[in-house]
């Protein structure tokens, strides 16, 4: 215990001090929001992959998507290092950087405001951002929980409170500087915590092939489509169409989610991209192909995780935590670390993205008519309080009182952002024919289909099961599927709708078509 506690404050005050010693280097909007744009290519590679990969990540999606697809989730983790952090950098990174900076625009709706010359469009992207980013933070603490629960035996609401605190204060203090110096922190935690845990659990189980060759042997369950063993072995599992959803859910989504396509505001110089974009993806290969590997293997724990008592079903939540509940103290202490430092800086980059976008894009200019940078930092690092705050109570509210609806809201919120706005905000940096008619459609498609498949499954479950096609009950799917549709949803309605005023479009595109001068020493005529 001495070992997990001391590791465990000198985290804190590691955290803390980190969050103090920049608190200079937050003097302006700017600076607080996006790091003064000159973040170079480490810490917005760490602070892009430590923001994707949460609790959420390591507990939740590897332990129920490990027992379900077996080693064919490691899929879902490569689809999340190429697919949800590799192409995203080089498709979207310097075009990001370039015409964000050309347009002032510090957050996603100010983008959307900008770009197609419409403020409402900037207030409605910043109350859906508000809507579903609040819920999510609140699914940080589940993980965070149970490996507490394994680590120390205290209770869920001390374990909240103190992340919550923490938080707090270095992302008040310090902003996103602090905030990206301290998910380098984290990030090299949770590379080393990955490895080791790995490397444990391979060893308990007699090594890699033994391991693979236990997990061979494990009999399907009854309610699927195929009975031999070894399903959990194969390339892609017992449910390869699901098991797609999963990766585009997780994947695509961070093309559109405001707290991963900010870090692309903040970054230095386009030069440096391209080792971001490197680096990025190292990271994600480890840290979301170790969680998915590692919970793979959750079925040779399976006569110690827990069940549902009525269902008889798994409580997925259990098995990470049950798989190093008998590591050594040093070892459990070193994976608290990880889990917190994955929680941790997803959650400052969160409250990050939604007190600067309801101050800069809803407060400002709207509610407040006089609002100058003072007020704002004030208004932004007081709503980054509340925020958590509200945060810490819904995460309470769901934990004493089992809030079904609150649960499935987390659940499917990146569906609905990035259901929103990744089409648009892809379509809106290559493409001057997109239109605000179009932008409006996917807001409306992305945040609507999520909302009434919410309501739908909550509150009117026998017409929703019955009614809705299979492969669409899942919200996990459903959130695919708003992506996808998206795409197709933008670029239609574009091409059949009035396109966009010419001069204005052109201004925006301008940032791509700089023309340089050089010097030249010696030339040589036609003639000569």
């Amino acid at each position: 215990m001495f070992i997990k506690v001391f590791l465990l404050l000198l985290f804190f005050a590691v955290t803390v001090f980190v969050g103090l010693y920049f608190r200079k280097r937050a003097s302006s909007v700017n600076d607080f929001v996006l790091g003064g744009r000159n973040v170079g290519p480490w810490l917005t590679a760490f602070a892009y992959g430590t923001s994707y990969f949460s609790a959420v990540i390591f507990v939740g999606y590897a332990g129920q998507f490990g027992w379900k697809y077996g080693t064919a989730a490691v899929w879902v983790g490569l689809g999340n290092a190429f697919l949800g952090c590799l192409l995203p950098w080089i498709v979207l990174g310097r075009r990001t950087r370039v015409m964000t900076h050309h347009l002032n625009s510090a957050t996603m709706p100010e983008f959307f405001g900008k770009r197609f010359g419409s403020e409402n469009l900037k207030i409605v992207a910043s109350v859906i951002i508000f809507i579903f980013l609040i819920p999510y933070t609140a699914s940080l603490y589940n993980g965070l929980s149970r490996l507490f629960s394994v680590a120390f035996d205290i209770d869920f609401i001390w374990c909240i409170i103190g992340m919550a605190v923490l938080t707090a204060i270095y992302v008040v203090a310090g902003g996103y500087f602090a905030t990206a110096v301290n998910d380098l922190i984290q990030g090299i935690i949770m590379l080393v915590g990955m490895v080791a845990v790995i490397a444990v659990v391979l060893g308990n189980n007699g090594g890699f092939l033994s391991a693979l060759t236990s997990l061979g042997n494990v009999a399907p369950d009854a309610n699927m489509p195929v009975t031999a063993p070894g399903v959990f072995t194969s390339m892609f599992g017992p449910d390869p169409l699901n098991l797609l959803g999963v990766v585009l859910l997780t994947s695509l989504g961070t093309w559109g989610l405001p707290q991963m396509i900010s870090k692309f505001y903040a970054i230095k110089s386009e030069k440096t991209i391209n080792k971001g974009a490197i680096i990025s993806t190292i990271f994600a290969v480890v840290i979301a192909g170790g969680s998915y590997f590692l919970g793979s293997f959750g079925r040779l724990y399976a006569d110690s995780i827990l069940y549902n008592p009525d269902t008889g079903a798994p409580l997925y939540d259990s098995i990470i935590p049950k798989i190093i509940s008998g590591f050594p103290d040093i070892l459990v202490g070193i994976v608290v670390l990880l889990v917190l430092s994955a929680s941790i800086s997803t959650l400052s980059s969160l409250v990050i993205a939604s007190s600067s976008t309801l101050t800069l894009d809803f407060l400002k200019g709207h509610v407040f008519k006089k609002m100058d940078e003072k007020k704002q930092l004030i208004v932004i690092r007081a709503l980054i309080i509340v925020f958590i705050a509200i945060s810490v109570l819904i995460a309470t509210i769901q934990y004493k009182g089992s809030v079904i609806f609150i649960a499935q809201l987390m659940g499917i919120s990146w569906g609905a952002l990035a259901g929103s706005f990744l089409a648009p905000f892809l379509y809106g940096l290559y493409w001057k024919r997109v239109n605000k008619i179009a932008v409006w459609c996917s807001f409306g498609f992305g945040s609507v289909f999520t909302l009434v498949h919410l309501i739908l499954n909550v509150f009117f479950n026998d017409f929703f099961t019955a009614n809705v096609p299979a492969v669409l009950q899942s919200p996990i799917n459903a959130g695919a599927f708003c992506m996808l549709a998206g795409l197709i949803i933008v670029p239609v309605v574009s091409a059949v709708t009035k396109a966009p005023d010419k001069i204005a479009v052109e201004k925006c595109f301008s940032c791509y078509e700089k023309t340089v001068s050089v010097k030249v020493r010696d030339t040589l005529g036609d003639s000569e």
